[in-house]
């Protein structure tokens, strides 16, 4: 079972919509790196100039007022601590934290690179070892050692602060430590905000909204590019039915327009091809009449009754067989326009006159059922096999059966039936079968292809069957339109 769509638009819209699909994610998985490189780099400079600010001012402050200093320094989310030992215990190797460390480096002249550590890792309330206060406890684990190291350094407890605490728990700590030229560490703890996801709810409506704009763009052009394709097959069903149908336009692409050229020529050869066949057979049939008349009038001065009988009787069926070909060759040139019709009526009639001639035929089936199509021809088509019915099966019975797109007709008899290898074949011109279809019966064979060739040329077409309790079966089946 495939899961592929069947039609050629839907075929074309999967592949462009797959590989837009395809190329969007790519596109939007190289610019979430690039902007997490880009932010990365941003962040890191922006630490960088600020350590360097408190670097250089520690620099210009004597010793001995450097541990008050760092306390001035202290805003929301950038704390300075000094001691005599790194605080950093687990230096962060990343490629991150290479580029702030090389940030740092070139911002703090003073500070070689390989005496500067960096650590980094996302900030929390539980455990956080950054805020740390100037006291023989080291760095802070708990929320009331939190709160007095807080009080005792002179900072508020409540708003900006509980502000600040619930920005971290979304952010992350970089935590970075100096080697000063004294020996002494200057240790810093910085609040980094989170890059915004690029999977955010923003970017995704932003990406839906998109999305939804291509598949809308790309079903009126898939459909706009595939509808002279929907033209054409319907154009071929038209041809099917009627060789004489109306030319498609040769308008659109130039591929397009060029098959729509070579379909109209196509249906120009067809149509000239069966003209100058059923105008050869008119021709023929009608010249062979000639011939015959004067054989007649030669038959007439053979002494030999019984010899004279046979030729005269040869001379009459060469003449049905002409009369039955010019009307096969006048079927086929007939160009009658369709209009619709009471099919149930018609095929009323037909019984009617046939049961009125002695004949058992009986019609079962709807009182009314309007058909849109050719009404002599098909009146020819039916008779055809009513007639079928009474000479070869004695009688029959016709039926009528309608549904939401096609009327089917059938047409039964109790006659002796065909031979299943058979049934193809008497739809050839002029093939009879031998036994009870015997030429004593009538007719040349073109009957059955002439039904046929008026029923395909609705659209419809023609099966026999041998029914199991004995004679044979035709159905016909047209379709609406």
């Amino acid at each position: 079972m495939t899961v592929l769509p069947r039609s050629l638009a839907g075929r074309t819209l999967l592949v462009l919509l797959a590989g837009l699909t395809v190329s969007h994610l790519i596109a939007l998985s190289i610019y979430a790196g690039e902007r997490h490189l880009a932010l990365t780099t941003q962040s890191g400079r922006s630490v960088a100039d600020r350590i360097a600010a408190v670097v250089s001012a520690f620099d210009e402050a004597e010793p001995s007022a450097r541990r008050s200093l760092v306390r001035t320094m202290w805003v929301p989310g950038f704390r300075v601590v000094l001691t005599e030992q790194s605080m950093i215990a687990d230096e962060d190797r990343s490629w991150r934290a290479g580029l702030i460390r090389a940030a740092i480096g070139r911002a703090v002249e003073s500070v070689p690179s390989e005496r500067i550590r960096i650590a980094e890792r996302d900030a929390g309330l539980a455990g956080m070892p950054w805020f740390l206060a100037e006291s023989p406890d080291g760095p802070w684990r708990g929320g009331g050692r939190h709160m007095r190291h807080m009080r005792e350094m002179g900072m508020p407890a409540g708003g900006p602060m509980q502000h600040m605490t619930r920005a971290w728990r979304s952010g992350r700590l970089l935590e970075s430590s100096l080697q000063l030229s004294d020996g002494s560490w200057l240790n810093f703890a910085v609040l980094t905000a989170r890059p915004e996801a690029v999977w955010s709810s923003r970017l995704m409506l932003s990406n839906a909204v998109m999305a939804v704009a291509v598949i809308a763009l790309s079903v009126w052009a898939v459909r706009r590019a595939t509808k002279p394709l929907a033209a054409f097959s319907q154009a071929a069903e038209r041809l099917g039915m009627d060789v004489n149908a109306p030319p498609v336009a040769e308008d659109g692409p130039s591929e397009v327009s060029q098959l729509a050229r070579a379909f109209n020529d196509m249906q120009l050869r067809l149509r000239t091809f069966v003209q100058d066949r059923t105008q050869m057979l008119a021709a023929i049939s009608h010249d062979l009449r000639t011939p015959i008349t004067r054989l007649r009038l030669r038959a007439d001065f053979v002494e030999d009754e019984e010899q004279r009988q046979k030729m005269l009787a040869d001379l009459e069926q060469m003449e049905t067989m002409i009369a039955t070909t010019l009307a096969f060759a006048r079927e086929e040139a007939d160009e009658e326009p369709r209009r619709p019709f009471d099919l149930a009526v018609l095929l009323q009639d037909l019984c009617d006159a046939a049961s009125d001639s002695g004949h058992a035929v009986a019609y079962r089936g709807a009182a009314a059922a309007t058909y849109t199509g050719r009404p002599v021809a098909l009146k020819r088509v039916f008779a055809n096999l009513v007639d079928n019915a009474v000479n070869y099966g004695g009688g029959g019975e016709v039926s009528l059966a309608s549904a939401a797109d096609r009327v089917t007709v059938t047409v039964e008899d109790n006659g002796p039936g065909i031979p299943e290898d058979q049934m193809d074949k008497v739809f050839q011109p002029f093939y009879r079968l031998e036994g009870s279809r015997s030429r004593d019966t009538g007719g040349v064979g073109l009957g059955l292809a002439s039904v046929r060739s008026i029923v395909r040329a609705h659209g419809g077409e023609v099966a026999l069957a041998n029914r199991n309790d004995g004679g044979l079966r035709v159905t016909v089946d047209l379709p609406y339109g």
